[in-house]
């Protein structure tokens, strides 16, 4: 396994798709693999480091989510609950100016009928309502950018369908309503403090390990910038980045968006939540998180791929097709991270690069995950 690890490591370092990576694999609870490659920097030649930290985009909802959870185990929010509860104000309409009761259970599976920005044109409401995505416009107040969002008209009635959207950032939200205080202390208190993390979380531990980020080009990765818009071709759209909003206090912690940090930090959640949640959470609310709650026609991840509680569920690995199990757990994040847990084979797998979207979705993942299995 290492030598195919090392080698879709080295082709896609050598092929100008990534900058740096670090690859961590567990099985059976040990680290069988981990190597740090490539660059931190590229411009002033900074190695990656294995505790190298990385800004997370959407591997951020997953830590959110066991938060949200653990406030349903605690009974102070239940799936059903209307959002309105706790956010009064958040009454986004349907486009017969209807009033449709979202609740949290469909914010946490993204059958809201909210969406993102960068699924839509120039010209959509979100982009003409200035919607933040949760990785732009530094120093923007979440109770601002809730207030747009809430003008926007949904795309569909609430549990419809899946659409991929801000309904995390709105948990957050919530999350802020419900314990008087931010986000930002909720998730460490409520997961990272007890699982000992200390250099993930809504801001920065070490600012000379933050890795410089880069989206890919048609020659080499280019480094990102303030305000730079990258095409998004999956979605037919385009995400506008902003890295150092992380670096603004005054930055709304992001639900969807808005974390940082390293791959073992990562490695470590996700091993927590493969061997049953403990300290964090208790084994049948994992158990409720793993199971698919929508149906492979979701396609949350492309075809076979249904969605559960903070990440996607693989419903139909002949969909894919992927050597992965039935029931493994799996997201990524726009800047360029990906990680999966195949439950069945104690298998828990975390590549975390700074190259969008290589890292992401790229021919880079598919690799990491075929040379594990093959």
């Amino acid at each position: 396994m290492s030598d195919r690890l090392d080698r879709a490591i080295d082709n896609a370092l050598a092929d100008n798709r990534l900058v740096g990576t670090v690859v961590i694999v567990a099985r059976g609870g040990k680290i069988a693999y981990r190597r740090a490659a490539g660059f931190a920097d590229r411009e002033s030649q900074k190695p990656m480091q294995t505790d190298s930290i990385f800004r997370f985009a959407s591997v951020t909802k997953p830590f959110v989510t066991a938060a949200v959870m653990r406030l349903i185990e605690d009974g102070v929010v239940r799936l059903d609950d209307p959002v309105t509860r706790f956010l009064p104000d958040f009454q986004p309409r349907l486009s017969d100016g209807s009033v449709p009761v979202i609740s949290i259970r469909h914010l946490l599976t993204h059958t809201s009928g909210l969406g993102y920005p960068f699924q839509e044109g120039s010209d959509g409401h979100y982009r003409r309502l200035d919607v933040s995505d949760g990785l732009d416009q530094p120093g923007l107040s979440l109770s601002e950018n809730l207030r747009r969002l809430a003008a926007a008209p949904l795309t569909a009635a609430p549990g419809s369908g899946f659409r991929y959207s801000l309904g995390m950032d709105v948990m957050g939200g919530v999350v802020e309503s419900v314990t008087g205080g931010s986000l930002r202390d909720a998730v460490r208190k409520l997961v990272t403090d007890p699982l000992g993390i200390v250099d993930t979380g809504f801001a920065v531990a070490d600012v000379e390990r933050l890795a410089t980020n880069y989206f890919n080009s048609e020659s080499v990765p280019v480094r990102i910038t303030d305000g730079m818009v990258v095409p998004l071709d999956a979605f037919n759209g385009s995400l506008t980045f902003a890295p150092s909003r992380i670096l603004d206090p005054n930055s709304y912690p992001s639900g969807g968006g808005g974390m940082v940090g390293t791959a073992g930090d990562v490695l470590h959640f996700l091993e927590t939540i493969r061997l049953g949640g403990g300290p964090i959470l208790k084994p049948e609310t994992v158990e409720m998180m793993a199971t698919d709650q929508l149906g492979p026609q979701a396609a949350a991840c492309g075809p076979g791929w249904g969605f559960g509680f903070g990440w996607a569920v693989l419903a139909d690995p002949h969909a894919v097709p992927s050597p992965q199990s039935p029931g493994t757990l799996h997201w990524a994040g726009g800047y360029g991270n990906s990680w999966f847990i195949d439950r069945a084979n104690a298998l828990t797998v975390v590549a975390m690069t700074n190259t969008a979207f290589e890292g992401m979705s790229g021919k880079f993942v598919s690799d990491i995950r075929d040379a594990v299995y093959n």
